[in-house]
């Protein structure tokens, strides 16, 4: 399996790139801000040829890129129908100062073939079977994407879980109590041995996390400042 991430030019956003095999089809996972020309870089070293997006969920600086990467190639964006409005007006899932930073100055235009992910279960797509596995709490419709990595399970987390912390639940849609219900449900139940590739920061793993992540130890206490 081929797997290749870099972050976006805003945010530190993780995109990322899943196939196969290189000169396969490929899966893009949250195709942030700025991100199109090293994307395209990505693509051709290893060619490889979209066949979707898939949308963790439905903040900005995760989909910015969202419209002009899948009509370059005629590929459909998936998000989970939880979040689907804010692929519509992305400014619904922005914060105070976020929505005063662009200003009003916000160009955006959906992709053209939008489909939902379902609420849990497998997707195949590119020749690869995903697990979506949908985790409130960032957002309303975030998810999990999970599927079997060559020596480990793969987890692309979103802002669900970092390495150290876990996704901001002060945003619109964000919800502390249903985050702590994902952590517990959903992420905790994963094996240890899991990679966690997730939408900010480095890749760690549910064991290391399990071990020293205050919010999986302490789920539902007070704790420190969360990040994105």
């Amino acid at each position: 399996m081929l797997v290749a991430g870099f972050p976006a030019q805003a945010f530190g956003t993780n995109c990322y790139v899943v196939a196969p095999g290189p000169g396969e089809q490929c899966v893009v996972i949250d195709p942030g801000i700025g991100v199109v020309d090293q994307l395209d870089a990505v693509l051709s070293e290893h060619r490889l040829h979209p066949a979707a997006v898939l949308l963790t969920h439905g903040h900005l600086d995760h989909t910015f890129s969202v419209t002009p990467v899948c009509g370059a190639r005629g590929v459909t964006a998936y998000i989970h129908p939880d979040d689907r409005a804010l692929l519509a007006d992305p400014t619904k899932g922005l914060s105070t100062d976020m929505s005063a930073l662009f200003g009003g100055r916000l160009q955006w235009s959906e992709p053209e073939d939008v489909a939902e992910l379902p609420d849990g279960g497998p997707i195949t797509v590119a020749g690869l079977e995903i697990t979506v596995d949908h985790a409130p709490g960032h957002t309303g419709g975030s998810v999990l994407f999970r599927l079997p990595g060559d020596d480990a399970p793969l987890c692309f987390s979103g802002d669900v879980l970092f390495a150290g912390s876990i996704g901001r639940t002060d945003l619109p849609g964000g919800d502390s109590a249903a985050m702590m219900v994902s952590l517990r449900e959903k992420v905790l139940p994963l094996a240890d041995e899991t990679v966690v590739l997730p939408g900010h920061g480095p890749a760690t793993t549910i064991g290391r996390e399990r071990a020293s992540n205050p919010y999986l130890r302490e789920a539902g206490t007070a704790a420190p400042k969360r990040g994105w």
